[in-house]
């Protein structure tokens, strides 16, 4: 059954048009991964969906009769009074809708005018009935535990529920804003990147919500390991065009690369054919003058006519521009990082006690943990920025370390990106903006400030400067959370070919797949490392 269906959509915003006639069918049932570059229109096609833009003329948006959908946008707006259940307990408004009401009648219920008037106590009691129904099918009395539940899953701490939303980080309030969704349960989910910020468990929580919903759901996300966990059909919007893969990540990226294969060939026969047709024609009209013979004029002329009408194969775009990335590092000490005998604690809670680590020149580790384990005290320890309560950290005395921060903090937001590259480099303004087109900035974004540039922008940035930086130790903060797809391959390929070493926090399970040679995992105060890559903890975990 189709739900929704987009029919030659095209949109203009500003000057840049984000799509041209693009088709699109969601059926019930499926469980979509949306990907695309940043910036090829993933939220637009959500907020088209959602009636916040309006296709030009010609193209058409046709939902199924009574169908609701529920968004979830980038940056959801939610009243920053409430704390968080709170918040999360007013996602479904029917919940106490149906309380009050159930409250009423049962009232009513001991008034002499109903229990008097045999017609209508049987409509009162009726009504209880169907009141009593519903509020069980939604949860009834253990509704608020059930939110708390939820909550919990998705990796809000129980500190943190009874939190105003105004103290609470962007990706704690995304998280209550997936919620309140799943509680209000529409046909189709529109969730744009909700894995954002969430820890590993959350992120096994979300798929496991997503596999199980009862509806559809279409996921906008940069991690390809939930692409190939929990989704049915793959989206991939690409110049201002949308082309739906059957199946997980994985089997689209082997899906696309056949379809690519295929469209070179029928091209390339195609523009065999056309050369072939352009000659005779051309022979034709030369013998229809030099002859004055009519014949080969008309022969000229069908011909022409049947090249005209030619559904034309579009040339195939085997290579995309990327960003280039090459992190320039250099072999310096062979004992990169040590940490002897460190502890640390806030108040009464201990996060480190007595952890000893040593990091070897050339190493790619990784470092998990949940939301509050310590990943971010470890590394502002390591940087100088926060002291051990005990314990020693030794950085090797030929070590350069480069930081890449989760929040942009290493930004100045009020610097352009120009002067930003041109100080960090010691460079002149026509090799820094020569330097910026290299990460996909235009001329236009090189004289913006860094606080008008996107999530993703900032991120290619803060890559460029640590490129600067010529560090031989690298320690990155979640650096693939706001890249696209074809950026974070850019990343592991340059982190492949990196002379130095690596100290990274991730939650993306498939780059730590691609990336990290072993990991430290952070629990109960303690540093436990494994061999390999997250596929391989998780096995030895028995998939915990």
């Amino acid at each position: 059954m189709i739900q929704i269906q987009l029919s030659n959509i095209t949109l203009i915003l500003g000057a840049k048009r984000i799509f041209e006639n693009l088709n699109w069918e969601i059926q019930h049932g499926q469980r979509i991964g949306l990907i695309g570059a940043n910036g090829a229109g993933k939220s637009s096609l959500f907020k088209l969906i959602e009636g916040e833009h309006v296709p030009e003329l010609g193209g058409s948006i046709t939902r199924a009769r009574l169908i609701t959908t529920g968004y979830l946008p980038q940056h959801p707006e939610l009243d920053p009074t409430l704390t968080a259940l709170d918040a999360a307990i007013q996602g479904n408004p029917r919940v106490a809708e149906v309380h009050a009401e159930l409250e009423m009648v049962e009232a009513s219920l001991g008034e002499p005018e109903v229990y008097g008037d045999e017609k209508k106590l049987q409509r009162a009691l009726e009504r209880q009935h169907q009141l009593i129904e519903e509020y069980h099918a939604l949860g009834g009395d253990s509704y608020p535990e059930r939110v708390r539940s939820l909550l919990l899953g998705l990796g809000l701490a129980q500190s943190e529920l009874t939190k105003p939303l105004s103290v609470l980080s962007g990706g704690q309030k995304k998280l209550i804003g997936l919620a309140r969704l799943l509680l209000l349960n529409p046909d189709i989910l529109l969730l744009d990147e909700p894995d954002n910020h969430l820890d590993l468990p959350g992120k096994m929580y979300l798929e496991k919500l997503i596999r199980e919903y009862d509806g559809t759901v279409v996921i906008i996300s940069h991690d390809r390991y939930l692409l190939d966990a929990a989704v049915t059909h793959i989206a991939e919007i690409e110049d201002g065009k949308l082309s739906l893969f059957e199946g997980d990540y994985s089997s689209y990226i082997a899906d696309k690369d056949l379809r690519l294969a295929r469209q070179e060939e029928l091209y390339r026969a195609q523009q065999h054919e056309i050369r072939r047709m352009e000659i005779a024609i051309k022979r034709f009209a030369i013998w229809g003058k030099v002859y004055d013979n009519e014949k080969f004029a008309a022969r000229a002329k069908t011909m022409q006519k049947r090249l005209d009408k030619m559904d034309k194969v579009e040339k195939p775009v085997i290579e995309r521009k990327r960003m280039e990335l090459q992190l320039n590092g250099w072999r310096g000490s062979n004992k990169v990082l040590e940490l002897a005998d460190i502890s640390k604690s806030f108040g009464e809670r201990r996060v480190f006690s007595n952890v000893n680590e040593t990091i070897w020149h050339g190493e790619r580790v990784g470092l998990i943990g949940a939301n509050g384990a310590g990943k971010s005290v470890l590394l502002r320890m390591i940087l100088g920025n926060e002291i051990p309560d005990t314990g020693e950290i030794k950085i090797g005395p030929s070590v350069s370390i480069g930081h890449y921060a989760q929040e942009h903090e290493t930004l100045d937001f009020n610097q352009t990106v120009l002067d930003a590259v041109r100080y960090a480099g010691e460079m002149s303004e026509s090799r820094a903006t020569a330097f910026l087109l290299r990460y996909l900035f235009t001329y236009k974004q090189v004289s913006q400030k860094i606080g008008e540039l996107s999530g993703g922008e900032r991120s290619r940035l803060q890559l460029a400067l640590v490129v600067l930086s010529g560090a031989n130790f690298l320690l990155l903060d979640e650096p693939t959370n706001n890249l696209d797809i074809a950026s974070a391959e850019v990343l592991e390929q340059a982190l492949e070919d990196f002379e130095g070493t690596v100290l990274v926090i991730s939650h993306d399970r498939y780059f730590l797949d691609r990336t990290v040679q072993r990991l430290l995992v952070i629990k109960d105060g303690q540093l436990k490392g494994y061999s390999g890559g997250y596929s391989d903890y998780l096995a030895a975990n028995n998939g915990v």
